[in-house]
């Protein structure tokens, strides 16, 4: 059995620049931070007792005698890009609801692939990982996202990560003393809004047409860098701040869909109670607020926005991780017993399966 973890992230600045049609053309960055909110799934080889190959449970429950048959489209797209033809038990939990701007989805296929490599006895590395993590969304399914989800699922931490135009993919960690880090995330406040999305039907309203957001993404891009830079020089981070609020109004003219009515009156509100600036943690259009207070407003902003979830976080650094991995019965072995068996000399099952 392997039970794997991936941690879901909260993304800065450089959102949009991620998109393949965007960063082919000019290149991309974003800074993103993974929290202690993650993805959890549950595999192991499924006993050869069963009619059905395949059983998969996440909010339904799934049995197929092969991988085709299976609804979930990242698990049957990851299944046949495997090739993987043993059965299979999966089960999927989530510490936060889907379709809320927090990369749940791409944590899904990260851990996923993850699981089942590890499943086989195979190894693969963090950018491996999310190299076909973004292939099988983007190219398989053929989903409108971008590729920094995939990125942050795998290495995850507080990450620059820059989008090449060959494609390539630079990680690179921002070397914060712990006391700043600590500093940032004090000053930070998540917010559920209970507002469900699909990020890519949100990001088809502004990335088929990239081009035509030339300003605001470029904009967008060199904020990545002036971000960094109050970070690490020490400068006082409610300049951070101000600068999430200058980015959030940037994004918001790329498209209708970003916010919505709901959305800017909570963050109306929370920005006349104390914080300094904020933004959607996805595409847009819903899921959770994220907000840069002064610790000394925080007990304002609750106040403010008593009508929505409050959600503490801390960061976390491991990325996708295996934390569990015990070899079971090789019931291939098993399988193939059983089907060279006859009447005149029937199987005996192992004692202890």
């Amino acid at each position: 059995m392997i039970i794997c973890r991936t941690p879901f992230r909260i993304s800065f600045f450089g959102g949009g620049t991620d998109y393949p049609a965007w960063y082919r053309r000019h290149g991309g960055a974003v800074l993103a931070a993974t929290i202690d909110k993650y993805c959890w799934l549950t595999c192991r080889h499924l006993p050869p007792f069963f009619d059905h190959k395949f059983r998969v449970v996440y909010r339904k429950i799934e049995t197929a005698a092969s991988a085709a048959e299976i609804e979930h489209p990242v698990v049957r797209a990851v299944l046949q890009e495997l090739n993987f033809d043993r059965g299979l038990e999966l089960h999927h939990d989530g510490d936060l609801p889907a379709r809320s701007g927090m990369g749940s989805s791409s944590a899904f296929t990260v851990g996923l692939l993850h699981a089942l490599y590890t499943l086989r006895g195979q190894r693969r590395t963090r950018i491996q990982l999310a190299q076909e993590s973004i292939r099988i969304e983007q190219e398989v399914l053929g989903e409108t996202v971008g590729s920094q989800d995939q990125v942050m699922a795998a290495f995850g931490g507080l990450k620059y990560v820059q989008f090449h135009r060959d494609g390539a993919i630079a990680v690179d960690p921002l070397p914060l003393t712990p006391e700043r880090l600590a500093l940032l995330r004090e000053h930070l406040m998540l917010f559920y809004t209970g507002i469900a999305r699909t990020a890519s039907d949100v990001a088809k309203s502004y990335a088929q047409c990239l081009d035509a957001k030339s300003r605001q993404l470029r904009a967008m891009h060199e904020m990545v860098e002036e971000a960094i830079d109050i970070l690490l020089s020490g400068m006082d981070l409610r300049e951070f701040g101000q600068l999430l609020h200058e980015a959030w109004q940037t994004k918001r003219t790329l498209s209708d869909a970003v916010s919505t009515p709901q959305v800017d009156e909570a963050y109306d509100r929370a920005r006349a109670a104390g914080a300094i600036g904020g933004k959607l943690t996805g595409a847009g259009g819903g899921g959770f607020l994220l907000l840069f207070v002064p610790p000394k407003r925080r007990g304002k902003v609750l106040q403010a926005l008593d009508h929505l979830l409050h959600v503490p976080f801390a960061f976390e650094h491991a990325g996708s991780q295996i934390i569990f991995n015990e070899p079971g019965v090789d019931y291939q072995e098993v399988e193939h017993s059983r089907r060279g068996r006859t009447r005149s000399a029937p199987h005996q099952w192992p004692a202890a399966v």
